[in-house]
């Protein structure tokens, strides 16, 4: 949906900016719907129809904040590797400093901010 400026510019809805986004990023991370249910603590039937446009997440609700994460996880990680191969080869590889696949830390919402905060320290030095 699209709102309109002053001088009637259409503005993407930021509902259906997120949606896009972190659709987009578990796609170019190869995370699959029902990985992406699990992140963002949605159905399967929800994460399709976020897929397909029918659904929007709502910014009141705790899947808002997680898929804001996981976006920042994904632009993140493509700052620091460049592309989406090297980001799923990262994903599934081991990470002592983690202590896990990262992949595998994505569905917790600890695990996440975990990972996410590895990465934010990996581009502050890097």
């Amino acid at each position: 949906m699209l709102a309109s400026t002053p001088n009637h510019e259409p503005v993407p809805e930021p509902t259906a900016v997120l949606a896009k986004a972190v659709t987009r990023a578990a796609d170019q991370l190869a995370i699959s719907q029902q990985l992406l249910g699990k992140i963002l603590g949605l159905s399967p039937a929800t994460v399709s129809r976020l897929y397909s446009g029918n659904y929007q997440l709502d910014p009141r609700r705790k899947e808002w904040d997680l898929a804001l994460l996981l976006v920042r996880a994904y632009r993140s990680l493509d700052s620091i590797v460049g592309d989406s191969a090297s980001a799923r080869a990262w994903l599934q590889s081991d990470n002592l400093a983690l202590n896990a696949r990262p992949i595998e830390l994505l569905s917790d919402t600890e695990g996440l901010v975990s990972v996410v905060h590895y990465l934010d320290a990996s581009r502050a030095v890097g």
